[in-house]
């Protein structure tokens, strides 16, 4: 008996390989945006500068 395999997965098996540099791009494209080192500073600068939030702001009885 055959093991059940959806479309989405024959998809992206045939997408790879097609493409043997997807993988790598895929890296790159996450370094770019996800993969950084937070700045502590920055951080709490950020953290002392909000402005805080009415539980519900869609509707206020002022």
């Amino acid at each position: 008996m055959e093991s059940y395999e959806s479309e989405h997965t024959k998809f992206m098996r045939e997408l790879f390989m097609q493409n043997p540099q997807l993988p790598e791009q895929q890296k790159e494209a996450r370094a770019i945006w996800w993969d950084k080192t937070l700045d502590k500073e920055q951080r709490k600068h950020f953290k002392e500068s909000e402005v805080p939030q009415k539980p519900y702001v869609y509707f206020s009885h002022e």
